[in-house]
């Protein structure tokens, strides 16, 4: 078992220690400094001494280096590591070349949300980048965790990610706007409204993609969006009509539209798309 390191306890790097030790990996030691990450690792890593980036490092096999994005070159290159040792930082959008330290460099991301609490990491695929040397090792600490991986390039890193947050973050974005729009129709509980929709939806378009499109674009129903979009307002208009032509090229593309409708609704949405309905 590899000896492992965590600089920083934020929430991601607390609940992959925390998974690390539920594994049987000695976790050595872990930095904290404000008092959220000082009771994070208390509760979390309760038998993990906190110490100096430098004492973590000196300590480890495998240091995990779970700092923001814009903090992951500086402090990686702050830290005493050698020739021996793994650095492994959690970012999606960063591959190898953000650390230029002595140490052999691992990318590992888990496309995943951390509570702060213990992860549950079976089903979580991680998508990793690593120098051939490197990859038994994170296939050991990954597949000891009950997670997958897959393998992607350094310089495709940047598009993985857009895909991820692209999915993920605009979909809390979408989901908010569709719950204040009930809302505002007089809807109690709109969360009750959309839960078996959107997870029947979410559910058969990962397992089908876009044949499981529904609804009015793909009926052909032009007057029907027409009408909710003039309900709508200021920038949920805006995102509506975005998604509602992407959507219009998708069912054209695999035959659900012909041309002609495709036109119509492309000329209602063309109004709405400055993200300002017409009042």
């Amino acid at each position: 078992m590899k000896r492992i390191g965590i600089i920083g306890s934020g929430r991601a790097g607390s609940a992959l220690g925390a998974a690390l030790a539920s594994a049987g990996h000695p976790v050595t030691g872990v930095t904290a400094r404000s008092r959220a990450s000082l009771e994070r690792a208390a509760r979390l890593l309760p038998h993990v001494p906190v110490l100096s980036p430098a004492e973590v490092t000196a300590r480890a096999d495998v240091v995990l280096v779970a700092v923001p994005d814009d903090a992951l070159r500086e402090t990686a290159a702050s830290l005493p590591l050698t020739a021996e040792q793994y650095v492994v930082h959690l970012s999606g959008a960063h591959g190898l070349a953000v650390l230029q330290t002595a140490a052999i460099p691992v990318a590992l991301h888990p496309p995943m949300t951390f509570t702060g609490d213990l992860p549950d990491l079976t089903g979580v695929t991680f998508t990793a980048t690593a120098p051939d040397q490197a990859r038994p090792v994170v296939e050991r600490l990954v597949k000891g965790l009950g997670a997958g991986l897959q393998w992607i390039a350094e310089d495709q890193r940047a598009q993985y990610h857009a895909g991820v947050v692209h999915g993920a973050n605009h979909l809390v974005t979408l989901v908010t706007q569709a719950l204040d729009v009930l809302r505002a129709a007089g809807i109690e509980d709109p969360a009750a409204t959309l839960r078996p929709l959107l997870t029947a939806t979410l559910d058969n378009t990962l397992r089908s993609g876009h044949d499981a499109l529904t609804g009015p674009i793909a009926r052909g129903d032009v007057e029907t969006v027409a009408a909710h979009l003039a309900v709508l307002r200021g920038r949920t208009a805006g995102t509506y009509a975005e998604l509602a032509g992407a959507t219009v090229d998708v069912a054209a593309a695999d035959g659900r539209l012909d041309g002609n409708t495709a036109e119509r609704f492309h000329k209602v949405l063309e109004r709405y798309r400055t993200g300002e309905a017409p009042r």
